[in-house]
């Protein structure tokens, strides 16, 4: 998720603690009985059963972001004497404009920035049984007028080659916590999994409530089956060339030596680094990870740090892999769960790059 800065010409606010959530309890709000329906145990019980359900139609990361440009849309609408509620097509123009063209030293969002605050608001607005309608001119004409000003090529993350994951393995400590980040940055990899994909894997099916996924070593490797955001799927990852960089390997050494047989495959290490507990990593912990391995590699010597350090992130290992793996571009496709060759082919950053030479092609 893209970092959501302020947007308003007004300095910081500061958070109000006597401020109502908006966010936390939206489900309390919209998700009720009929106020000409008796409440009783059993209805109470569905109710709440329809809240919890409400709360997995989407990933934690996305209902926390939509939360967050909830809040800071209703903030900007009181800071200016107005009220979000209900859906003014016409304020909701002046919003976005104001994000792409703040006053004073506050930063302007990009236009994919500005898109995703439009997709928050309108889950907003549906949670508050509103609708928003984002073809409405007072929307659609500021929005297209963004786009053709202020649009630029997506920014995409530099890709981790396997010459770039061998010397970043080097770096990782031979202790417990070195194996586990070791197995992460390889089942990453091999799997074309996405950060939050890997750490939400258990050891079995159904292991733990949360779960959202499981592996299955095989002879011939481990079989991930996975719920991505296209839905369920099977990720096969093969056994390696050589055990220093075969993923299959490193998950049953790091099964083996911290003594997983249940519940979250990827879990916190005590400060000793002798044992591992019980708690599932986050996924910022992969983003981590590899920001770190990178540095200490040395990976794009050419750029100052904190500019290279910028340029990978957790899909650097999918798109890694789909830029290296020299086979059909389906069996890549299928690998990363995606439902079109062409969202395949953006992660493809060097792999077909000046491979077909249409110049010479053409006798020049």
């Amino acid at each position: 998720m893209e970092t959501h800065e302020k947007s308003t010409s007004e300095p910081p606010e500061r958070p109000d603690p006597h401020e109502k959530d908006e966010g936390a309890d939206h489900e309390r709000d919209t998700i009720a009985l009929p106020s000409h329906v008796a409440g009783s145990g059993t209805l109470d019980r569905l109710v709440e059963t329809a809240r919890d359900y409400a709360r997995q139609a989407a990933s934690q990361n996305t209902l926390k972001a939509y939360t967050k440009d909830w809040t800071h849309f209703a903030r900007w609408c009181r800071m200016r004497g107005a009220d979000p509620l209900p859906s003014s097509p016409q304020l909701i123009g002046l919003y976005i404009a104001d994000l792409a063209a703040p006053g004073g030293r506050v930063p302007a969002l990009s236009v994919s920035s500005i898109e995703r605050r439009l997709s928050g608001l309108a889950w907003g607005y549906t949670q508050r049984g509103e609708r928003l309608d984002r073809k409405d001119r007072h929307i659609g004409s500021v929005l297209a007028g963004i786009r053709r000003k202020h649009a630029r090529p997506p920014v995409q993350k530099e890709a981790i080659l396997p010459e770039d994951l061998r010397d970043m393995l080097a770096t990782l400590p031979h202790d417990l916590r070195g194996l586990r980040d070791r197995t992460i940055l390889l089942m990453g990899f091999a799997g074309g999994l996405r950060r939050s994909e890997i750490v939400s894997l258990d050891h079995g099916k159904d292991d733990t409530p949360d779960s959202g996924g499981w592996v299955e070593i095989l002879d011939d490797g481990v079989l991930v089956t996975l719920r991505g955001k296209t839905g369920w799927r099977e990720v096969e990852i093969a056994r390696g060339s050589s055990d220093q960089t075969c993923p299959v390997h490193a998950l049953s050494q790091w099964l083996h030596y911290a003594r997983i047989d249940f519940g979250p495959l990827f879990v916190a290490v005590s400060r000793n680094g002798l044992k591992a507990k019980s708690e599932r990593l986050s996924d910022k912990h992969v983003a981590r990870l590899i920001k770190s391995c990178v540095r200490e590699a040395g990976l794009r010597p050419d750029l100052p740090e904190a500019e290279r350090v910028a340029l990978f992130s957790g899909h650097s290992l999918r798109s890694g892999l789909a830029s290296s793996a020299e086979v059909d571009e389906r069996y890549v496709q299928k690998q990363l769960g995606h439902a079109s060759a062409e969202m395949t082919r953006r992660y493809q950053r060097r792999r077909d790059r000046f491979r077909v030479n249409l110049t010479k092609a053409a006798g020049l």
